[in-house]
């Protein structure tokens, strides 16, 4: 069978689509340090099979290892080291003469020290980068909240998706832990003012340090502060102060022992009203345990509290873990 001439053009313009995808799923994976084996490693297997040269590798480490982002807000040294050599691995299979950058590349992260801190970098539709300084474990100095969540994420990709929400709003977010979706909300959805506000000081400090990074603390609009919210003691003045119009909070959902004052925090928020209106309020979980999460809503309803579940499709832009049940619901009385 032959192919025309347009039919061959269409098949190469199509390869090379698939190519650019497949080389920007890299990139977007390895920022956000995405777990190695969900990399398209199958495809980059097929190319070199079918490829006589290494320009496949060499385009993936530029936009990876080599990116300026990677010099800039690099992830942890002991990720990176995983990657290349999983990179090598892939190469060297193919049976083709070594690649000078892909061993310096690997030479040059094993002569640095893994710190406690590491960067995560999201790629929004603006083709702008949010950059957040993180945690490299999981739970460090006592809180959970020196790293993002699936739910923070979802969240931020819902508010790319309904900007209205935010548009010239003042937005208060409950537990905001490091930042990305207040970050995200800040660059792409245009509030008038945001409030980013935490309990945990090692959290307020780490979240001031990625607000500079992103370049928020430095510009007119929106306005930018960050608060420290013990949720316990916050009185319905210090709420009406803030006069937020749009509340949001991101996996606060987690612990049992907790519910019970975010309930009351979350009446007091709808009963003070800004301008006459209870503000518009979000929250996105992420439902580990269902009695748990239930818990949540049965002391909801017995506080007065209706909750409605956000069901409309979400674009997904973000790279994340999407095995995780993600629910978000909008509240009100």
């Amino acid at each position: 069978m032959y192919l025309s001439k347009d039919q061959t053009k269409k098949n190469k313009v199509t390869c090379i689509r698939n190519r650019a995808d497949v080389i920007y799923n890299f990139k977007v994976s390895f920022f956000t340090m995405s777990q190695l084996p969900n990399f398209p490693w199958n495809f980059l297997e097929r190319e070199l099979e079918n490829d006589s040269s290494s320009e496949i590798i060499l385009d993936i480490l530029k936009q990876t290892c080599l990116h300026p982002l990677c010099c800039k807000h690099p992830p942890s040294v002991r990720y990176r080291r995983q990657f290349l050599s999983q990179l090598i691995k892939r190469h060297e299979a193919s049976e083709r003469e070594p690649l000078d950058e892909l061993y310096d590349a690997l030479g040059e992260v094993l002569g640095v020290e893994e710190g406690t801190e590491c960067y995560k970098s999201y790629l929004l539709p603006c083709g702008e980068a949010v950059s957040l300084s993180e945690s490299t474990a999981v739970i460090s100095e006592g809180t959970t909240g020196l790293v993002t969540w699936e739910a923070a994420l979802y969240l931020a990709e819902w508010a790319l998706e309904n900007t209205h929400v935010f548009t010239d709003r003042t937005v208060l977010e409950l537990g905001c832990g490091v930042g990305l979706t207040g970050i995200a909300v800040c660059r792409s959805c245009y509030p008038s003012s945001y409030v980013f506000s935490d309990c945990h000081l090692s959290v307020l400090h780490r979240l001031r340090d990625n607000i500079q990074l992103n370049g928020l603390d430095n510009q007119n609009s929106p306005r930018v502060c960050v608060e420290h919210l013990d949720w316990e003691e916050v009185t319905e003045k210090q709420l009406r102060e803030i006069e937020a119009t749009t509340v949001i909070a991101a996996d606060v959902v987690y612990d049992p022992d907790i519910i019970g004052c975010l309930v009351k925090l979350l009446s007091k928020i709808l009963r003070c009203s800004a301008n006459g209106s209870p503000p518009d309020v979000y929250i996105s979980s992420t439902i580990r345990n269902p009695d748990t999460y239930n818990s949540f809503k049965h002391q909801l309803e017995s506080s007065g509290i209706q909750h409605e579940v956000m069901t409309g499709p979400v674009t997904h832009v973000l790279f994340y873990n999407r095995q995780a049940t993600i629910e978000m619901i909008k509240l009100y009385i």
